[in-house]
């Protein structure tokens, strides 16, 4: 599960680049933002199914649930905080960041984890 966070903070690199190359070193941190979006609750995710798995002894389906549907709101709550705290977002950047971190779950097939 780490190693997809690692896939997912890389992608977030990509798209901090993508960002600096389309929008300038504003976007940059704007579009390292959108990927921050979908690292941290992946992060914290992992984490909470690492310790379910130590504690039990083996994952359970209901803490896997439950931790997806918390890094969901999570990711909302993060996305939503960001529209609140900061009225001069470029949301081009962020949505850019978030897009491309996100499709890092799809490469994980290809990347032999």
């Amino acid at each position: 599960m780490f190693k997809l966070v690692r896939l997912q903070a890389c992608a977030a690199l990509v798209a901090v680049l993508c960002g600096l190359l389309f929008f300038g070193l504003r976007g940059a941190i704007w579009a390292g933002l959108g990927g921050l979006v979908c690292v941290l609750p992946s992060l914290l995710f992992a984490c909470y199914l690492t310790y379910v798995t130590q504690r039990h002894g083996r994952a359970q389906v209901m803490a896997f649930f439950v931790g997806e549907a918390v890094k969901t709101v999570l990711s909302i709550g993060i996305l939503v905080s960001v529209g609140l705290l900061f009225s001069g977002a470029h949301w081009g950047a962020v949505v850019m960041g978030l897009i491309i971190t996100l499709q890092a779950n799809f490469f994980a097939f290809l990347v032999k984890l």
